[in-house]
């Protein structure tokens, strides 16, 4: 959609207006013109000293970027939730409104490649999740963020890629998000304080009627790619007091990793005290 600049800034100087019908009129039209309306909203910000408008202005950029990201959530679900990578975008969007998935699609597809050339069908599951764990954890050094655990650049995706530093989640998102590229049988295992992998034996002919019987073994990213067995499962939730589940073994989906990464975001933000982040991130957990 083409921004006529004549048009916004019209609108803009109209959001200085007393009248709160005026207000709330021009407000829904600026936030009609989506993200592309942003850079002038911003720059208006920039150059009043006046506050209330100042005030007003954030509200309908934050508006904006909140709207953009639901609808790319919600067109996301609908269509089969089937990229882990896209959905991480669209959720960072809530905070990064100019996101492009294709940036950050560039750099899972340079782990890729790194990746690709080191495998190949002769290698075992093992040696394939070996060859992973060198390139994404010795090669591009990704790591744990222990230091600032509950800091929201954790759930970012752009942010882990770019400072390869990430929780329990969104570190096992950057290792699908490869083995995705590679078609490797690995998914999302919705394990509670902690998000692990499962390697699935692609060389079974029918499912199981037990899914964990197809499962060769677990990985987790947290701990730079250390392969678990269901025994040390088995311990975990033993010693986390947990109550034994047949979803703490088995594949997850793709909105359910989401979900995950959304309540992270939300315990961030309760740690900061954001209430109106907080708001806006459960109106988008009612999108799963």
């Amino acid at each position: 959609m083409t921004i006529d600049i004549k048009e916004l800034k019209a609108l803009i100087s109209l959001l200085d207006d007393s009248d709160n019908e005026v207000i709330n009129v021009v407000s829904s039209n600026l936030l009609n013109q989506g993200p592309e309306a942003i850079p002038e909203l911003e720059k208006a910000w920039e150059t009043t000293l006046n506050e209330q408008l100042q005030e007003r202005l954030e509200n309908v950029i934050q508006k904006i970027q909140f709207t953009h990201a639901k609808k790319n959530l919600q067109n996301w679900v609908r269509s089969g939730a089937e990229n882990i990578l896209e959905g991480a975008v669209y959720l960072a969007q809530f905070q990064f409104p100019e996101l492009s998935f294709e940036a950050q699609d560039k750099e899972i597809e340079k782990i890729r490649k790194d990746v690709w050339l080191e495998i190949n069908n002769n290698l075992t599951a093992l040696e394939k999740i070996k060859v992973i764990n060198y390139i994404i954890f010795e090669i591009h050094k990704f790591k744990r963020n222990s230091t600032n655990f509950y800091s929201p650049q954790n759930s970012f995706i752009n942010q882990v890629l770019e400072t390869k530093r990430g929780n329990p989640i969104s570190l096992a998102i950057v290792y699908l998000a490869v083995a995705q590229k590679l078609n490797l049988p690995i998914y999302g295992v919705n394990l509670p304080k902690n998000f692990i992998l499962a390697y699935k034996d692609e060389y079974r002919q029918h499912d199981s009627e037990d899914e964990k019987e197809d499962i060769l073994f677990y990985i987790n990213p947290y701990n730079k790619g250390a392969v678990l067995g269901r025994r040390e499962i088995d311990y975990f939730i033993k010693q986390q007091q947990l109550e034994q589940r047949q979803e703490y073994y088995v594949p997850c989906s793709n909105s359910d990793i989401m979900v995950r990464l959304i309540n992270n975001l939300i315990l961030s933000y309760k740690k900061l005290d954001f209430t109106e982040k907080i708001e806006r991130l459960q109106e988008l957990l009612g999108i799963f």
